[in-house]
């Protein structure tokens, strides 16, 4: 879940450093859900995600929503380590895309 939540963050905050954070909020001002937010991430032309980033969103997505919605499932080790390149990839792209990095 933590995983999950780092990948939300960071989308935001890539959005939010290009100031176009307008482009992942409902007319509320609320943040899109984290499907929304990775599908926008992936189209956005401000910068370009690298193949293996957009490829691997959707996995991570998967595994956290596994953690965070299902009563009977809590991500193991084994889990997070299959997973690790791809969380890597993304994590890296999006630090320097956010100017954290």
């Amino acid at each position: 879940m933590m995983l999950r939540r780092l990948l939300e963050t960071l989308i935001i905050e890539a959005f939010e450093k290009h100031g176009i954070a307008e482009k992942i909020q409902n007319s509320s001002g609320d943040f899109l859900f984290l499907r929304d937010l990775i599908d926008r991430a992936v189209s956005e032309t401000s910068w370009n995600l690298s193949r293996n980033a957009k490829a691997a969103m959707p996995r991570l997505k998967d595994v956290g929503d596994k953690s965070a919605h299902s009563r009977r499932f809590n991500a193991v080790r084994p889990d997070i380590d299959k997973n690790g390149a791809d969380f890597r990839v993304v994590v890296e792209e999006l630090l320097i895309i956010a100017g954290m990095r």
